[in-house]
């Protein structure tokens, strides 16, 4: 039985060409990822799906496996994650891997963190009726007093029922951090559902968190980024 993480990274992202492996801090972005899965220390193996040679030489230059090619039909803009990982784990299975755990692992997380990483393994561990743990957090602001904008050009509140309700009164909402996402191989060939009661959460602060999709994201990155090494929370 083996712990394995899967890092998937195609070559053709569109709003920011080459992402996986454009250099962010001087270093290829998916190379955050790796040195995360590695440091951790939970992974027997650490494994790059991707479709492109490029990427698969920088990945194995810092440390990950490339057994495999991924398919183009699971390389394109529709490609689901969890279509994504049952292949790469369908694929090690094939060759003789008994895989236990798959913890799929973004690229374009440069924040990520191994210590975030062994929370969610050892989350999920101790209930082994819970199929997902992955990382979570909050929004900055209170998603009840959304507005939206009216087809004549004015507002309105999305959530008119809450209105007159204080801030502090408001459930907290939380959104997927897109970092990782700890599964039973089972529970990913199965194709439950991640978002469902039989996940677990892995709550990181927020600034731990930027989605990273368009320019205007990754300058935010980058900001973010060197301010955490200056205060000594990235080294």
């Amino acid at each position: 039985m083996s712990n394995v993480a899967i890092i998937p990274a195609r070559g053709g992202s569109k709003r920011i060409p080459r992402k996986n492996i454009k250099p962010f801090h001087g270093q290829p972005m998916i190379s955050y990822a790796i040195q995360a899965a590695r440091t951790a220390g939970l992974f027997d193996r650490v494994v790059v799906s991707t479709d492109d040679d490029e990427i698969a030489e920088l990945a194995l230059l810092f440390g990950a496996e490339v057994p495999f090619r991924r398919p183009a039909e699971l390389a394109d803009d529709h490609a689901t994650t969890i279509a994504v990982i049952q292949h790469a784990i369908k694929t090690l299975q094939a060759e003789g891997d008994a895989v236990s755990m798959a913890c799929c692992l973004y690229a374009t997380a440069p924040f990520v963190q191994a210590k975030y990483l062994f929370a969610g393994f050892q989350a999920l561990m101790a209930q082994p009726d819970k199929a997902y743990a992955f990382s979570v957090t909050t929004f900055p602001f209170p998603v009840q007093r959304a507005i939206r904008l009216t087809a004549d050009g004015c507002v309105d509140a999305l959530y008119p029922e809450y209105r007159n309700t204080r801030s502090q009164d408001l459930e907290a909402a939380f959104h997927d951090a897109g970092q990782f996402y700890w599964g039973r191989a089972e529970a990913w060939l199965r194709g439950e559902v991640i978002f469902s009661p039989a996940s677990l959460p892995v709550v990181l602060p927020r600034y731990l968190v930027q989605d990273i999709d368009t320019p205007e994201d990754w300058m935010r990155a980058e900001y973010l980024y060197s301010a955490l090494q200056a205060s000594g929370e990235i080294v």
